[in-house]
């Protein structure tokens, strides 16, 4: 395993690292005014992304930049550092990320046509609609809403809440998981299919909030009613029943994504933590002289090293083996990395006293994004379930 970055990695690293000083930095201060709206500044960093080729960095193939998992990997570590700004300014921030993948991977060339390629362009937003509120939506087989077959269309009828990205007044298309047919085999019951956020009975009821925050950067999330939806036959994302399937291959990128991001957002917690110890005193020390706050340094750098170390892996299998071979290390980095950034991110905030809780520095939200990645793309326990259970697969012979 080689994981030192090439020529073409360093060169997006250097370019997008001057990037983030000369023009994200210094917009951060913007994001707190504009509740649901993503703050203007957003449009304006787009097009100087555009401009200099830091766009679409996280999807392989034609469609996007090209790179690997191991090149994109530092890459979104950078963007990491700042997650309100960054990811949706490179157009990389979820859900317009797996969104855009399974329209390039799944999708018809008449759909690819009419949503993927603005959504490459980043000239529209979308959402994708899986989670419900009655039924625990970590079994992606649970879900209840109907998409029934009428004719030369599809008749949708659910519920669905905390839908990332629905907020967003740019937002044009909705993904909506839901099954076609309950009485088949569990995995095959589910399908996929585009619904233009404009089609009669699709209702946003309301905006949902993580931990208070409106989560503005993406879009924010919302609770959603489909009453009688009426989309073409055309709008199903490959067969019926292979929604299931298409959900796996979807979360499967966006996982690692969102492990690389949180990489960033632990640096950028560390750099914070030691910058402030060595700038306040009590009883007579720096904070960076008391033996705590030196352990929680210590701890913190240690940490890091090893959860970039563990998605480097991930990164590197996925590129030589595919996302199968990677599962067992996808679901790792998905267990460790998010809890061991909240550590790191608590201890930073405990460092700043009273302000690691406001507005005044990002650890405050930094910290509501990972601890919600510890449940979004798949609780901790149902992936210490499904990892543990690969594991005894392998002696029970």
């Amino acid at each position: 395993m080689d994981f030192g970055f090439d020529a073409k990695t360093e060169d997006y690293r250097k370019r997008l690292s001057a990037f983030m000083d000369e023009h994200v930095y210094p917009a951060e201060g913007a994001v707190e005014a504009y509740g649901w709206e993503p703050p203007p500044v957003i449009e304006e960093l787009k097009v100087i992304a555009k401009r200099e080729g830091l766009w679409n960095l996280f999807l392989p193939g034609t469609h996007g930049a090209g790179l690997t998992n191991l090149q994109y990997a530092p890459l979104a570590e950078i963007t990491g550092r700042s997650p309100t700004l960054a990811p949706a300014a490179l157009n990389c921030a979820a859900p317009d990320t797996g969104n855009m993948e399974v329209l390039a991977e799944f999708g018809s060339e008449s759909q690819q046509r009419q949503w993927l390629d603005p959504l490459l362009d980043g000239t529209i937003r979308s959402a994708f609609a899986m989670t419900e509120p009655s039924v625990a939506s970590s079994d992606a087989t649970n879900i209840g809403t109907r998409i029934e077959r009428d004719g030369d269309d599809y008749v949708i009828t659910g519920h669905k809440f905390y839908i990332s990205g629905a907020m967003n007044p740019n937002c044009k298309i909705f993904i909506v998981m839901g099954k076609t047919d309950p009485s088949a085999a569990r995995h095959v019951q589910q399908s996929m299919i585009l619904v233009p956020r404009d089609t009669p009975g699709l209702t946003v009821k309301r905006g949902m909030t993580v931990f208070g925050y409106t989560d503005g950067d993406h879009g924010g999330h919302a609770e959603i009613i489909l009453d009688s939806v009426r989309v073409p036959v055309s709008s199903l994302i490959g067969p019926e029943g292979s929604g299931f399937a298409i959900s796996q291959a979807r979360l499967g990128p966006g996982r690692i994504h969102h492990c690389m991001r949180l990489i960033g957002m632990a640096e950028r917690a560390l750099e914070l933590m030691c910058t402030r110890a060595l700038s306040r005193f009590s009883f007579g020390k720096s904070l960076a002289e008391q033996g705590v706050v030196q352990d929680w340094i210590a701890e913190s750098r240690v940490r890091i090293e090893q959860a970039r170390l563990l998605v480097l892996k991930a990164a590197w299998l996925m590129d030589t083996v595919g996302n199968k071979g990677a599962h067992t290390e996808i679901q790792a980095i998905k267990i460790t990395v998010p809890s061991t950034v909240e550590w790191i991110v608590d201890k930073a905030i405990q460092t700043h006293g009273a302000a690691g809780v406001g507005q005044d520095t990002p650890l405050a939200r930094i910290w509501a994004n990972t601890r919600t990645l510890r449940l979004a793309d798949g609780p901790d326990e149902v992936h210490k379930r499904s990892l543990a259970r690969r594991e005894l697969k392998r002696y029970s012979s």
